[in-house]
C-alpha cells in the first residue's frame, strides 16, 4: 500500500521522528534519535561523524557501517553520509568535463555539507571517514578549504594518497597521478616533522597488505597491463598518520568491512567497540534516492519520474507475498520513500525509469532503518538482448575475490571474476531458459555469509534481475 506523504529531508532527528510518528507508533522507532547500544556514553558526548564515498560511488555504501555505529550506541542523528552530486573525478582536474567534479568542487561540496551538520547538531567539530577518492576530498577540504579547525579525526580507507600511478610526464592533471600537482601539494611536508598530513587533526589510514587493486606496482587495474605504476602496496599510508593494515582486504573492504569498522571505532574512541554485529530494530523505515544517469557515468543527482514498487518476497524462492507494500513516483529530489517494513522481511524493489531497463532488485532483510537505500537505473547492453533473462549479482561494499571467496550464482561459480587481486564487484549471467524461476546468489568470505534469492524476468520486456548483497 502507499505510504503517507511526509517530509523527505534525509537527515536530522526532528525529520526522522516526524516520519516515524506518521508511519508507526512503536517505541523502538520513536527512539530513533536515542542512544541504542548497551553500556555506551550519553548521546551528547558523541562527535558527529560524516562519511564520504569514493569515486563514482554513493552514500548507500556506508549503510552497514552506519548500522554498526548505531548498534553500538552512536546516535543516528549524529551519523551522516554525503552524496556528492557528480561523484566521478575529471580526467584532467583543470578541464571542465560534463557530469564530473574537480577537486575544488568536491571539497566545496563537502565543506558546505559539514557546515550544515555542525549547525544542525550544534557541535564544534566532526569526524570524517572516507573511502578511496573520498579520502582525497577530505584531505583537500582540511588542508585548503578551512576544514582543519572543524575536524577532530579523519579516517582514510584505501585512499590512493600517493596515486594509482606516479608519472609526472603523463597526464599530470589527473587527480590520481601521484606525480601531479594535486597529490604533490597534498603530500608536501608539513610541520616540524615534515609530515604529509595536515597538523591539528588526528589521521588514520587503513589499507590492504597487497590486495588493493589501486595500490599495485603493475597497472592491470588502471588500464596499463604489464606496465609499472611506480606505486607500492604502501601507497595509501601517510607520514604523520596512524597507519593500519588489514591483510587480505580489498579496496572497498578497508572501509566497509566489520574489521574496518572496528579500527575506525577504536581510533575515534580510544577503545575497541563492544561488538561489530548489527543489532536489529523492531521495525524498519527505508528511504533513499534514485540517481539520474549522468553524461559521463553515474550521478547522485535525483531522478524525477522514476517509479518504485516494493514487494515482500519469500526469502527462499523470491516469490512475491501479496500486493506492493509501497509504490511511488519520484519528484526532483529522486527520493522514493519512506516505507515501513520489518527486520526479517526479504524485499524486491522494482525500479522503472525512462529509457532504462526495469530493474527487479532483490535484497536480504534490512535489520535496521536506512535513508541511503540508493538505486541507479541501468540499461541492457547489446550482449544482453539475445538472452531470455539477464541476472546481475553485485557486492557494492567489497569486491569478489577468487580464490579468497566462494561466489555462486545459479548453482555455479559466478562468471567473469578473475583470480588474484579482487577488483570486480558484479557478476552477470545471460540465461536461455524460460523466465519466471528462482535464481540464487551465494557469497561466503570468512565469517561473512549471505544468500539472496530472486526471480528471473524476461529480457524481451527490457527487464533485469539484480541480486544485491548487504555485506
Amino acid at each position: 500500500m502507499n505510504q503517507p506523504d511526509v517530509s523527505r529531508s534525509s537527515t536530522g532527528c526532528p525529520h526522522w521522528q516526524r516520519r516515524v510518528l506518521l508511519l508507526s507508533a512503536t517505541a523502538a522507532l520513536l527512539a530513533g534519535c536515542a542512544n541504542l547500544g548497551p553500556g555506551t556514553p550519553a548521546a551528547e558526548s558523541r562527535t558527529p561523524i560524516f562519511f564520504v564515498h569514493g569515486n563514482g560511488d554513493h552514500a548507500g555504501l556506508w549503510m552497514t557501517t552506519l548500522w554498526r555505529f548505531e548498534s553500538q550506541g552512536w546516535p543516528r542523528e549524529k551519523l551522516e553520509a554525503i552524496d556528492l552530486p557528480d561523484p566521478l573525478a575529471r580526467d584532467d582536474d583543470g578541464v571542465d568535463q560534463a557530469g564530473r567534479s574537480s577537486t575544488q568542487q568536491a571539497a566545496q561540496a563537502l565543506s558546505a555539507a559539514v557546515e550544515r551538520l555542525l549547525h544542525r547538531t550544534g557541535a564544534r567539530q566532526v569526524v570524517l571517514v572516507g573511502n578511496s577518492r573520498g579520502g582525497l576530498v577530505m584531505r583537500n577540504y582540511v588542508q585548503n578549504f578551512g576544514g582543519a579547525a572543524k575536524v577532530s579525526h579523519a579516517v582514510l580507507g584505501g585512499t590512493p594518497n600517493h596515486g594509482v600511478r606516479d608519472d609526472p610526464a603523463s597526464r599530470p592533471g589527473n587527480e590520481f597521478n601521484g606525480g601531479g600537482p594535486f597529490l604533490r601539494g597534498l603530500n608536501a611536508p608539513k610541520g616540524p616533522n615534515g609530515d604529509e598530513v595536515t597538523p591539528g587533526v588526528r589521521w588514520l589510514t587503513i589499507r590492504s597488505d597487497n590486495y588493493d587493486k589501486f595500490a599495485q606496482p603493475e597497472g592491470r587495474w588502471i588500464g596499463m597491463p604489464g606496465k609499472p605504476t611506480n606505486v607500492t602496496f604502501e601507497g595509501p599510508a601517510l607520514r604523520g598518520a596512524t597507519n593500519v593494515v588489514l591483510p587480505g582486504r580489498d579496496h572497498r573492504e578497508v572501509s566497509y568491512h566489520p574489521e574496518a569498522f572496528a579500527q575506525t571505532w577504536a581510533f575515534i574512541t580510544g577503545s575497541a567497540p563492544p561488538d561489530t554485529r548489527i543489532v536489529p530494530e523492531a521495525q524498519v523505515v527505508l528511504d533513499g534516492q534514485i540517481g539520474a544517469p549522468g553524461p559521463a557515468g553515474p550521478s547522485n543527482r535525483g531522478l524525477a519520474g522514476a517509479t518504485v514498487e516494493v514487494f515482500a518476497v519469500d526469502a527462499a524462492t523470491g516469490m512475491r507475498q501479496g500486493a506492493a507494500l509501497h509504490r511511488q513516483t519520484t519528484t526532483a529530489d529522486g527520493r522514493w520513500g519512506p516505507m515501513l517494513t520489518t527486520p526479517t522481511q526479504a524485499l524486491e524493489f522494482v525500479i522503472g525509469a525512462p529509457g532504462m531497463a526495469t530493474s527487479h532488485v532483490y535484497r536480504s532483510p534490512f535489520p535496521r532503518s536506512s535513508f541511503v537505500v540508493n538505486f541507479r537505473p541501468e540499461r541492457l547492453v547489446d550482449a544482453d538482448k539475445a538472452a531470455t533473462s539477464v541476472v546481475s549479482f553485485v557486492r557494492p561494499r567489497g569486491y569478489f575475490g577468487v580464490p579468497r571467496d566462494r561466489i555462486m550464482l545459479d548453482g555455479k561459480p559466478a562468471p567473469g571474476i578473475p583470480e588474484g587481486v579482487a577488483g570486480v564487484a558484479a557478476s552477470r549471467v545471460r540465461l536461455a531458459d524460460a523466465p519466471g524461476r528462482s535464481i540464487v546468489g551465494d557469497y561466503e568470505s570468512g565469517v561473512i555469509r549471505e544468500r539472496v534469492v530472486g526471480r528471473t524476468w524476461p529480457a524481451a520486456e527490457n527487464r533485469l534481475t539484480v541480486l544485491e548483497l548487504h555485506e
